[in-house]
């Protein structure tokens, strides 16, 4: 039995439903001696912004029990640098090629990436980081006498357009009008209601939606009495967010008609299948390529042999199948 594993986001087609994750597969080349990346169903690059980005200060990473904290702070080498150095070896992978994007504040910035992308056709779809909890607008000078303070403050989170449905849906509306493309939008769970945001980017335009991106964290060196990163706060992943990626793309699934691609704590085959049978049409895999470079290439063979033993034909109809 050779059980079917294609899926279908928009207008792409994938021969099977996993995913690398954007910010922890680099551009793909990092991994071509640990994995046979044409085996993949899609690779999602690391985000890119307009301008090359130096990220945050470092420490940038650290771990956590069943995680970790990064504050990488989107670092990448800009939308030229990707075209002219990271994009001739994605595309002759054969792999569909999803690029990942994001502004430094200026909403619009996703707009012109967006527009430039769509004329490369070795691109397949479009993912909107509208979810990095680790960039920060671009702060004002501060006055005479308020040095100090505006260092104490610098660090504060803002409002991210994945907190806002309205901001959502705006932003979303404006890309689709520039490109064909796959559009895929990454949400975050540091949200009161998930589903309503995913409502919103569904509403505007988008083939897809993506969740869950990092919770929010922080972690404290007791010695020093210092935040073990740079950045003070980090985005948490790995195992330890898997139950509360489950839930909210459950709760997504509930709510919109597009396909839903599951992500956070995936590890291996078992943990894979729970987001399939919580309504994931998709997984994409993160945090546990640091562990085992070959994690993704082992769930899809893992997911192949399930499919088998419990005698399904398609993978779409494991998808939301959850027993209540």
């Amino acid at each position: 039995m050779h059980p079917k594993l294609k899926i279908k986001i928009g207008k792409l087609w994938l021969k099977n439903p996993v995913m690398a994750a954007s910010g922890t597969f680099g551009y793909a080349e990092e991994f071509r001696d640990f994995a046979d990346l044409r085996k993949l169903g899609a690779i999602v690059t690391k985000t890119i912004t307009l301008n090359p980005r130096r990220g945050n200060p470092p420490p940038r990473t650290c771990e956590t029990p069943a995680g970790m904290l990064n504050s990488i702070g989107l670092e990448n080498p800009g939308l030229e640098g990707f075209i002219k150095e990271k994009l001739f070896f994605l595309k002759k992978l054969g792999v569909p090629i999803i690029v990942s994007i994001a502004s430094e504040g200026d909403s619009q910035e996703f707009v012109s990436l967006a527009k430039r992308l769509d004329r490369i056709k070795e691109v397949s779809a479009i993912e909107l980081n509208i979810s990095c909890p680790n960039i920060k607008r671009n702060q004002k000078p501060a006055r005479p006498g308020k040095a100090k303070r505006a260092r104490e403050t610098s660090n504060q989170s803002y409002k991210l357009i994945s907190q806002d449905p309205r901001a959502t849906y705006a932003l979303v509306q404006n890309v689709r009008r520039v490109t064909r493309k796959a559009l895929i939008t990454k949400l975050s769970p540091n949200v009161t209601d998930i589903a309503e945001i995913a409502q919103a980017a569904e509403s505007a335009g988008c083939d897809a939606v993506s969740l869950i991106n990092t919770l929010s964290g922080m972690s404290i060196d007791i010695d020093s009495r210092k935040p073990r990163l740079g950045n003070l706060t980090g985005g948490l992943s790995g195992p330890a967010i898997r139950p509360v990626a489950v839930r909210m793309v459950w709760e997504v699934y509930q709510k919109v008609k597009i396909p839903v691609i599951g992500m956070g704590g995936i590890s291996d085959t078992l943990s894979a299948l729970e987001f399939f049978l919580a309504g994931a049409s998709a997984i994409a895999v993160g945090t546990a390529n640091f562990i085992n470079p070959g994690v993704t290439i082992e769930i899809i063979d893992g997911i192949k042999k399930y499919l088998s033993k419990n005698k399904i034909k398609d993978i779409k109809t494991l998808i939301g199948s959850l027993k209540l």
